[in-house]
């Protein structure tokens, strides 16, 4: 996966999809998957400008397939252009949940340490967690607290643990 600059204001365009997690909405620039939108989640956590849709527009294409794959279970990594838009902290984080492995949780305190993120600044990841616009691609849902509990997760606490159980990292049902 690689990341484009986000400094700029971009054309972006959308395709929705189903998927086992119900229903999303993918944004795209012609540099990248720039989101993943849950079904009736707050517009204003990912402030992008939606133009269109374009349900042809190739990058969409490329992350329908990929995320397909993924639900199907045939995909553990995926393989995209990125092009979201955050502060350099924020973009620093989410490339950090790219190092969790598929089936595999970590804690808020393991990322920090791995990320040599100050103790005292745990929870300013735990907002650039939140703040992740490419859930399931950039693995938000494989971070938990340090209990082995669930925290918050943009598409509900049920969605990180369907995520979850679908890859193994938690004894129960998959789809």
């Amino acid at each position: 996966m690689s990341n484009v600059d986000r400094t700029s204001p971009k054309r972006h365009v959308s395709k929705r999809v189903a998927s086992p997690v119900g229903r999303l909405t993918l944004v795209a620039t012609d540099e990248g998957l720039s989101a993943i939108l849950w079904e009736n989640e707050r517009p204003h956590r990912v402030p992008l400008d939606i133009q269109a849709e374009d349900s042809r527009h190739p990058v969409l294409v490329e992350a329908e397939r990929q995320l397909t794959e993924y639900f199907a279970g045939e995909r553990r990594v995926f393989s995209l252009d990125l092009a979201p838009r955050g502060t350099e902290f924020q973009q620093r984080v989410w490339q950090g949940l790219d190092s969790v492995p598929y089936g595999t949780t970590t804690t808020y305190g393991q990322l920090a340490a791995r990320l040599a993120v100050p103790r005292d600044r745990i929870q300013a990841l735990g907002a650039a967690i939140g703040a992740n616009p490419l859930a399931i691609i950039r693995s938000c849902h494989r971070v938990i607290g340090s209990d082995g509990g669930m925290r918050g997760y943009t598409g509900g606490v049920e969605r990180k643990q369907q995520l979850l159980a679908h890859e193994g990292a938690l004894l129960g049902a998959s789809w």
